[in-house]
């Protein structure tokens, strides 16, 4: 279902194999178990096109940065949700997928989900168990822990609502391309021979934010990609259209509640 870049190499494929109880396992989701995992490592630039599964999953970046398209941004993906995959930086990507009958408590639609010490340990460890693990036994209990501790992790505002037709979606185009842009609504409603409350009342009924709440968000999303790439806060905060370091430090903080220099650092403890 997903289309891997020439130069990218998976840690773990999976391989049809024949089960205990003689039954060949061809798909994924043919694996008698209520969860199964796979990690990969995915080269910066890679991207997967749009695609889906039939469970449930968790895309979680272990190491490095990555953009998920799914109804806009990274996500916990239900099953059937098309998504499509654009990796920022080399990452070592652990994919957790769960059966239709056991994901009741996950979050019904996308969701970006902060991951704790324990669940990220809880993956290491699981991350290596074999396609029939033992599900009476303390592998059974590591993968029941881990979907418990998702149901109940935090989520982080990390999305980024993607306009999809009008003029809008021209405006949001060119902000992904040009974050540091300043026109404001009625700047564009005279470029797109249309009016300022036109423009207003579409972003509001496509992204349910505000113009300057999208903008603000677009920007701080580029800067989680820039930050991942080790670009000096500095020139971030210029390219982005900040006055100065400071006043984009507080808008990070605020957003995240920890300042750009501190965000991967809290992330990997």
């Amino acid at each position: 279902m997903t289309k891997l870049n020439a130069k990218e190499t998976l840690v773990s494929t999976f391989t049809p194999f024949t089960a205990d109880d003689g039954v060949e396992i061809k798909r994924l989701e043919d694996i008698p178990r209520d969860m199964t995992l796979r990690e990969g490592i995915r080269a910066k630039g890679s991207e997967a096109p749009p695609h889906c599964h039939e469970w449930g999953q968790l895309l979680y970046a272990s190491q490095g940065v990555m953009q998920v398209m799914a109804q806009g941004s990274i996500w916990v993906i239900p099953p059937q949700t098309i998504h499509s995959i654009k990796v920022i930086q080399s990452v070592t990507m652990r994919n957790v997928y769960f059966a239709p009958h056991v994901i009741e408590g996950l979050p019904l639609s996308c969701q970006v989900m902060s991951i704790s010490p324990l669940l990220r340990e809880l993956i290491a460890e699981a991350i290596h168990y074999p396609a029939l693990y033992d599900q009476d036994a303390m592998q059974g209990r590591v993968c029941r822990l881990i979907l418990d501790c998702l149901k109940s992790a935090p989520r982080a505002p990390l999305h980024l609502p993607v306009p999809t037709n009008g003029p809008i979606e021209k405006i949001a185009h060119f902000l992904k391309e040009n974050p540091s842009d300043e026109a404001t609504l009625q700047d564009w409603a005279q470029r797109l021979s249309t009016t300022s409350r036109t423009l207003a009342r579409n972003f509001k009924k496509q992204t349910d934010m505000t113009f300057g709440q999208w903008r603000q968000q677009a920007r701080l999303l580029e800067a989680l990609s820039r930050l991942a790439a080790h670009q000096p806060i500095a020139h971030i905060a210029q390219d982005l259209g900040y006055s100065s370091q400071s006043a984009f430090s507080a808008m990070f903080k605020k957003a995240l509640g920890v300042t750009p220099g501190n965000y991967f650092k809290d992330m990997d403890r």
